[in-house]
């Protein structure tokens, strides 16, 4: 088989299809429909869903909360983007513009100041502060930048799924945007975590596929969790690609742990916990869009957004949607 190149995955979107807001209302999307046996593409809406899921099919949603984590400089000439931090005062951050900010450097956020202790070999910075920053008053939400706009107030409920519990995203899992309680609780489902970072936006620079080096998030998986997947006699639907993930890199049966996975999936992958897979509309040459490449097939997906997009579906994180089955 011929090595897979980055540009393999291009395609051309018109701008105006990027969604940079959400519809009105969370269950209104449209929703393509793949099967990948027969290899019929069929347009539905998301409230459709619920009719294509079987009554032993298990839904396994990502329960990550999505958290603020941009925040800009008293001057405003700084941008900061927390990714984790080892305690209140310290953060590991990608920072904008880096020239600005090498080691010894220091900024003000609401007052309070944080030196560059060290520059990693990525780029990141250990920033570490004279006192905790006020995260609600001074952080907000790091938005895709294929938004083109700063976030808003509607963005705190919105760029959140309905069931999000454990603080930690920076993005949202967002094929979990689409259900609202009512939809939810006609379905069976369980949830894990993973704590989608920046990561998932990172562009592909190499350009053989296999030469790229994937991000690595943090996940967990509890023992209700497990012990439901493992029994479902049904179809395992997972709601996006950050639960796709985990089930993959997870070994089988399942069992309860923490950890990180830094898995990239592209074709061709043999799947091993995933039947079905409700996603959204992905980037030109993103890691999303080889991994559902490989879920169902490059042509069938090719096909797929090639529809898509002369029906004019909405896309990316805020758009529209597709069930593969």
């Amino acid at each position: 088989m011929q090595a897979l190149r980055t540009n393999d995955f291009d395609y051309h979107l018109p701008e105006e299809l990027i969604a940079s807001h959400p519809p009105e209302r969370r269950d209104a999307s449209r929703m393509l429909v793949v099967d990948r046996n027969s290899g019929s593409i069929d347009h539905a809406h998301f409230a459709d869903f619920p009719n294509l899921v079987e009554e032993d099919d298990l839904l396994i949603l990502n329960d990550t909360r999505v958290v603020r984590s941009r925040f800009f400089s008293d001057d405003g000439k700084i941008e900061i983007v927390k990714l984790e931090g080892a305690d209140a005062t310290t953060w590991k951050c990608l920072v904008r513009p880096g020239k600005k900010m090498r080691a010894g450097r220091s900024t003000t956020i609401g007052g309070i100041t944080g030196t560059v202790q060290e520059v990693l070999e990525k780029g990141e910075r250990i920033i570490r502060f004279d006192a905790p920053v006020d995260i609600e008053r001074h952080g907000q939400l790091a938005l895709p930048h294929y938004m083109g706009r700063e976030s808003e107030i509607d963005d705190l409920t919105r760029y959140q799924t309905v069931y999000a519990e454990n603080d930690g995203a920076i993005a949202a899992p967002t094929a979990g945007l689409h259900f609202t309680e009512e939809i939810l609780s006609r379905l069976d489902h369980t949830a894990i975590t993973l704590h989608v970072g920046v990561g998932t936006f990172a562009p592909v620079k190499a350009d053989l596929v296999a030469e790229h080096e994937m991000h690595t998030e943090r996940y967990e998986i509890s023992e209700a969790a497990a012990r439901k997947i493992n029994a479902t006699t049904g179809r395992k639907i997972s709601i996006g690609t950050t639960v796709t993930r985990v089930l993959e890199h997870a070994p089988k049966p399942l069992q309860a742990h923490a950890g990180e996975t830094d898995i990239f999936i592209y074709p061709p992958h043999e799947f091993r916990q995933v039947d079905a897979l409700l996603t959204n509309f992905h980037l030109p040459k993103s890691t999303l869009l080889m991994l559902i490449s490989a879920f169902a097939s490059k042509e069938l997906i090719e096909e797929a957004y090639a529809k898509a997009i002369e029906a004019r579906y909405r896309f990316y994180s805020y758009g529209d949607c597709m069930f593969i089955q």
